[in-house]
């Protein structure tokens, strides 16, 4: 067979490739081919959105072009045959003009780190170009296969919000009273004496949007599509031959001649498992604008539809029908438009086909169960002719007499209508409610006899319960003919459940769960047909009880809308100083535009090798042997490298960099191989053949560490007399709490160029890191060179939250190694799977609390214990404990308090900092601690947080000063703004009214202790130059990694020299310019470096002082000419030692801290008692900023904390194997917050200004303070929880883990169905997970 040519169009540009790989992805060839950068790999699985592109395709039968958004990661090259690709750069740039979408998203600080704002453009444009206007549901549609991890989405919203019709309303009209009238919840609002804040920014300037300016689809491409007479396209690879028919009967001669090659429409399916199951198929079929596969046809018994249908055209034909056609007869089609509403995310559900989604038979496939239960056909073709067979289990079962022959093609899917009498339900429940893959879904329908006494038929199917869709089909039988009621019900959850079992080690864990969800699935089913019946034949049917009808109603959904407070800027303020203004990002609009260049998106250097590495698959072992033989022997491959290679220089500090005789984890650095390209890299290491002998004793949890007292290091600290207390105290509690960890998940995976100079040893590196003078220590020790010919260059990094410092020098020091060794550039790139595997994340903690206290609920005497899971090596495990230690107490004052923390060592790649630093954990232990105190004391956990907090003037356990003054005022001003009491008491009434559906309410102070723990971590120094013209050019040691440093620091400038911004220039952070800085960390990057900018601005006013003096008219321009006329020197260095101070850990004492952040927050969550599910419907927080610098990045800052923070304590789940495998290796497992998860509203605002002090401009850093409020969310499911179980009269205490999963929170929530529910007893079963 011949390969042809393959031809499409980039941003209105032909490209044509003659010699194509069917096996390249439109990724990789748009940023390595084309040098498109703009377009990021985020997880190369379609989960992330970071990739996402627009596609346009031409229908000559219909003559309309179809625009829909695609991720570039998972969509073949060869699949774009005619098609018109758009990315960012294509819709505008900084040199041309911006689209308007790009201007908004920048403007309205809809970006933090950039790296997945071109994806979030796209999806809007995608929206935009089929949608001007769009509601608001669309575009939370659009973009809800868009991750971000920086912004928590808030902004990104009202980015959008602006190209909606009514801006500013949630055009959610609840009993007809407009959200904007009628208060918050119903309730009025409370009317605050201050003016409110002015905008963060300004609707009125924004370009408007203009259709007709944007690309038009190549005219050469329509020409192309009606004259050319159509045959089948074959393009060749090395490895895959890949075919497009473009007729139904080429369709069937390929695939009578292939009928083992697949046939790939969307490649969503086909794409994941070829790139992380290696699997591999020769041959692959793709249809091409076959009219037969798009075939919408409606007949008097149903509807057909093509099997060529993308998912998101079946939600439009649906929702379609739904409108025209009366209740009775698209039963079917609600059920199927439920679901399709929030499988995957619009991406996805735009290249996904019907008959791909059919056919795959995924055992959680979401449209699979109902399709079957709403006795789909399945029309079939092959060169022998058609034939139908029903989509029924057994087909789902793979069963070969009910399956399609390999030589046949699904076509198109009928549809029946549902009859009168006739009912059909969906039902699925997910770790996030949309854009995550069901733990158990659901399918089920009823006939009833004419009347509708009598169950005629019914039909129950479950996916996500076993290896395929499962049928209860035998249970159903026996149910036939029974009366719809109560007795019916119980029946049948039994018969169910001895029908559908799960074996306890079953895979993908949650047993207990699904099995519950089985039966309360099924109950929801009975009680939505028992309404529809009685609104059939009201005299006929009992109305349900009122208080069961919450079990129907969705989870409260109302569209997003929110209020930010900020400070005013001091009305004597000159208006060209910009300190205090809502300043947009400085490289916002680059990132908006693609043109913000990132580490990976640097051109490749001449030469350039890629390095790849290969990690131990046993988590305790003795390495027997390494064959290196035939990965060397491989095409491309240069060479691997070993600890052998490294000897002598093989460990810094305490980390050694690649595993000698033992492995302690698996993802251990084992070796790594050198290629000349990534793909050659990646097969070679495939290749390393490494022969392990397990050794004893495998430790993966902190029980484990206990156990075998394993431990790295150990801390304390005491305050009062603890044992003395007990003495005399009311009540004595002891409990435990278990918090697990948490992934970075910086959408910018570890990443790093090494490029060697060629004399003197000097070699660059370009690496996204918070520490590049670390790195510098490390390279110049691996190469024994000294610093000063290794120079580390950052100019931004794509989020880091504490990942990119230990693990990354470690994989910077061995792609050194092997740029030196071989004189050639290396870059290193991890993929989404190696990052999750081998960097570690946030420390899992178990803590153990006794508690005395008097009835009133004052704790006199708390002893607690803090055990982290540290992992295999030390990495920041100390730091972490000591911090968790010293900022444990929160906002409370304990006079008799004993602490004691120890880092466990075990067998799972080293945790390592992470946002909050241990405080996301201590705190959590105390907040639990004090609400099981509130219970014993018969009072609500607000009251005996508000007794216990510190009072104006304290000293803290390791005895420094502080005063609470702003504590007690964001408490006050947060009951205040949230209403709390008004809401407590509709919490109250709204779970008294309603058994299946609880609502909970938590607020939660905070203290913050912000510094350097020693003067020497808190120094800096910055370097300012201003040229001959009046500009300025600024370098400091900060990293800009989302926060916004650089921002800030130009702001500094511009106040100091009295310059505008537009003069002052920031190229990048490099050990070149600036030596020695510490890590960017600890919310202080900005604080510590704009101070010493500030210093080398006063030292260059102080030298010209005598010039501008005699011209104060004059320019910077003119200053600089007249200051280089008389050889006044026009550079300075800055410089800031460090706040003072120290912490002693014998003595227990000491001052770490420079000042403390405050604050609160209130949120208000829903759960569904039934599935475990919650909606956070509001949250209000309050937070003590100081004098903000820029209080939009400020807002920015707080809100990403906080929702990072929900992440963390509800549905971050990180799991692992007995044997210590990470399971959870990208989106698909792991799931973040999306944008459904936020709270509907959210209501930020700061403190007016407090005190002066001395920081910089007397402001407060805020990177890490607000993600610790994340956990009111958790007490608020918790305070839901309570009131399920009291309802249901289960006394004893409630003892809860973080974080609060759906499964965690329908098992907590127990009744009559988790009693009904077969339990396996420990030790009878091997768990597929453990909690570590």
């Amino acid at each position: 067979m011949d390969s042809q040519q393959l031809l499409f169009f980039v941003n209105g540009r032909k490209v044509i490739e003659k010699n194509v790989d069917p096996e390249m992805m439109l990724l990789p060839y748009l940023r390595k081919k084309l040098r498109l950068t703009g377009t990021k790999y985020g997880c190369g699985g379609g989960g992330c959105g970071a990739c996402t592109v627009m596609v346009s395709r031409y229908n000559p039968s219909t003559k309309a072009v179809r625009h829909h958004p695609v991720n570039a990661c998972l969509t073949p090259i060869c699949s774009l045959y005619g098609t018109a690709v758009t990315t960012v750069e294509g819709i505008g740039s900084t040199r041309t003009r911006l689209h308007p979408i790009q201007e908004r998203i920048a403007k309205c600080h809809g970006t933090q780190c950039g790296f997945c704002t071109p994806g979030m453009v796209m999806s809007m444009y995608a929206l935009l170009r089929n949608h001007p206007e769009p509601t608001l549901d669309q575009l939370t549609d659009a973009l809800g296969g868009n991750l971000c991890r920086c912004t928590g989405y808030r902004p990104i919203i009202d980015a959008c919000k602006t190209f909606c019709k009514a801006s500013g309303c949630c055009q959610g009209k609840e009993n007809g009273v407009c959200c904007l009238d009628g208060g918050i919840n119903g309730l009025a609002e409370l009317q605050d004496g201050d003016e409110t804040s002015p905008e963060l920014f300004s609707e009125e300037e924004f370009l408007p949007l203009d259709p007709t300016q944007e690309l038009i689809f190549p005219p050469e491409l329509m020409l192309m599509a009606e004259k050319q007479p159509p045959k089948t396209r074959v393009f060749c690879g090395d490895r895959m031959t890949w075919i497009s028919p473009v007729t139904l009967k080429e369709l069937l001669e390929a695939k009578f001649k292939y009928p083992q090659a697949p046939i790939v429409m969307g490649n969503t399916s086909v794409g994941p498992e070829v790139k992380f199951k290696g699997v591999f198929h020769p041959v692959i079929i793709s249809p091409d604008r076959i009219e037969e596969l798009g075939v919408i046809s409606q007949a008097c018994d149903g509807l057909t539809l093509g099997a060529g249908l993308s998912l998101d055209q079946v939600k439009h034909v649906l929702a379609d029908v739904v409108q025209k056609l009366p209740e009775e007869k698209t039963q079917t089609y609600r059920a199927l438009l439920k679901h399709l509403r929030t499988l995957a995310g619009s991406q996805i559900r735009n290249m996904a086909s019907l008959g791909g989604h059919i056919v795959s038979r995924h055992l959680d496939s979401d449209l699979n169960p109902l399709l079957a239960v709403g006795n789909c056909t399945l029309n079939l073709l092959s060169k022998d002719g058609e034939r139908q067979i029903p989509l029924s289990e057994q087909f789902l079962r793979r069963c070969p007499d009910a399956d399609l022959k390999p030589q046949e093609v699904l076509v198109s899917v009928s549809i029946p209508y549902s009859r009168k009498w006739e009912f059909v339900s969906a039902f699925r429940q997910a770790q996030r409610q949309q854009n995550a893959l069901a733990i158990v879904n659901s399918g089920m329908r009823v006939l009833f006899r004419e009347g509708g006494d009598l169950i005629k038929e019914l039909s129950i199917l479950y996916g996500g319960v076993g290896p395929t869709t499962v049928s209860a089909m035998n249970s159903c039988q026996r149910l036939i003919g029974r009366p719809w009621n109560e007795e019916m019900l119980d029946t049948a959850c039994r018969l169910v459940l001895d029908e559908v079992t799960l074996p306890g080690s079953a895979p993908g864990g949650k047993v207990e769960f699904k099995r519950a969800l089985i039966i309360s699935f099924l109950f929801k089913f009975y009680l939505e047909v028992s309404q529809s019946l009685k609104r059939m034949d009201p005299a006929h049917y009992p109305s349900l009880a009122d208080r069961y009808e919450s079990a129907l109603e969705d989870l409260h959904s109302k569209h997003h809308w929110r209020t930010l407070t900020h400070q005013n800027v001091d009305p004597v303020q000159l208006p060209q100083d910009p300190i205090g203004r809502p300043i947009m990002h400085l490289s916002g609009i680059k990132h908006a535009t693609g043109e913000a260049i990132y580490c990976d998106d640097m051109p490749a250097v001449d030469q350039e090798l890629f390095l790849t590495f290969v990690t131990s698959s046993r988590a305790h072992a003795r390495i027997v042997s390494i064959d290196l033989s035939e990965a060397l022997s491989l095409p491309g491959v240069v060479d691997v490298i070993t600890a052998d290679h490294l000897q002598g220089v093989n460990t810094f500090a305490t980390e050694t960099f690649l595993a000698t005789d033992e492995v302690h984890c698996i993802g251990h650095l084992v070796c790594a191989v050198i290629a000349e390209s990534e793909t050659q890299a990646k097969q070679a290491a495939k290749q390393v053949k490494i022969v392990y002998q397990d050794l004893e004793p495998l430790i993966l949890t902190i029980e484990e560490a206990i156990q075998h007292k394993s431990f790295h290091s150990e801390r304390k600290l005491e305050c009062g007399n603890v044992d003395e207390a007990f003495q005399k105290v009311d009540q004595i509690l002891e409990g435990e709490i278990y918090i697990g960890g948490q992934e970075h998940f910086y959408m910018e995976t570890q990443s790093m160029l090494v490029v060697p100079k060629g004399e003197d040893g000097e070699i660059d590196i370009y690496v996204s890191t918070q520490f590049p003078k670390y790195i510098q220590d490390v390279i110049a020790s691996t190469l024994k060179l000294s610093a000063n010919k290794v120079m580390c260059h950052v100019r931004r990094v794509g989020g880091a939250f504490g990942g990119k410092v230990g693990k990354t020098s470690i994989m910077a020091a061995i792609t050194a190694f092997a740029a030196s060794k071989h004189g050639r550039a290396v870059r290193c790139i991890l993929e989404r799977g190696e990052d999750m595997l081998i960097t570690g994340g946030r420390h899992p903690y178990l803590g153990k609390y006794k508690a005395g206290f008097m009835n009133d609920g004052r704790i006199l005497a708390l002893d607690v214990e803090h055990y982290s899971n540290g992992g295999s090596s030390v990495d920041e495990s100390l730091f972490v404990l000591e911090f968790g230690l010293l900022k444990m107490e929160n906002a409370y004052k304990f006079p008799n308090l004993r602490c004691r923390g120890w880092a466990c060592r075990t067998n799972l790649p080293s945790n390592t900092a992470f946002r909050g630093f241990g405080f996301p954990q201590a705190g959590l232990i105390t907040e639990a601690c004090i609400t099981e105190v509130a219970v014993q004391c018969g009072l609500s956990p607000e009251q005996v947080r508000a007794i216990n907090m510190y009072k104006k003037i304290d000293i803290t356990h390791y005895k420094q000063e502080l005063s609470a003054k702003p504590l007690a005022e964001c408490w006050r001003e947060c009951m205040a703004k949230s209403s709390y009491s008004l809401r407590k008491t509709a919490v109250e009434r709204f779970n008294a009214e309603n058994s299946w559906k609880k609502r909970g309410l938590a607020m939660i102070p905070l203290k913050f202790p912000v510094g350097t723990v020693t003067l020497a971590m808190g120094q800096a120094a910055a370097l300012v130059h201003i040229y001959l013209d009046g500009s300025a050019l600024v370098t400091h040691g900060g990293i800009e990694m989302g926060q916004g440093v650089h921002t800030k620091i130009i702001q500094v400038v511009s106040r100091e020299l009295r310059m505008p911004m537009s003069s002052v220039h920031l190229r990048e952070t490099s050990t070149e310019t600036v030596p020695n800085t510490n890590c960017s960390g600890g919310s202080v990057v900005a604080d510590l470096n704009g101070l010493a900018v500030k210093d080398a601005c006063q030292t260059l006013l102080k030298r010209l002082e005598p010039i501008i003096s005699k011209n104060p008219r004059g320019t910077w321009k003119d200053w600089a000419q007249t200051a280089f006329d008389q050889s006044i020197n026009l550079s300075a260095v800055g410089y800031f030692r460090g706040y003072e101070a120290d912490m002693n850990w014998e003595k227990g004492e000491g001052h770490p801290f420079e000042y403390f952040v405050y604050g609160a927050a209130c949120s208000e969550v829903e759960i569904d008692c039934l599935t475990g599910a919650h909606k956070t419907i509001r949250t209000d927080i309050v937070m003590d900023v100081g004098h903000s610098i820029n209080p939009a990045l400020d807002i920015g800052q707080v809100e990403g904390a906080f929702i990072q923070g929900m992440g963390l304590y509800t549905i971050e789940e990180l799991s692992y194997s007995p044997q210590g495998m990470l399971y959870s290796r990208g989106p698909n497992q792991y799931k973040i917050p999306a944008i459904f998860d936020i709270p509907t509203e959210l209501h930020v605002s700061f403190l007016p200004p407090s005190e002066h002090s001395n920081t910089l401009y007397s402001s407060k850093g805020l990177g890490e303070s607000g993600l610790f409020l994340g956990c009111s969310v958790f007490f608020a499911i918790h305070d839901a929880v309570r009131a399920a179980r009291q309802e249901r009269g289960i006394s004893g205490p409630l003892k809860l883990r973080s974080p609060l999963t759906p499964e965690r929170i329908r098992m907590a929530c127990e009744d009559k169905f988790t009693k009904m529910i077969p339990r396996d007893e420990p030790g009878s079963y091997v768990p597929w997970n453990v909690p570590v």
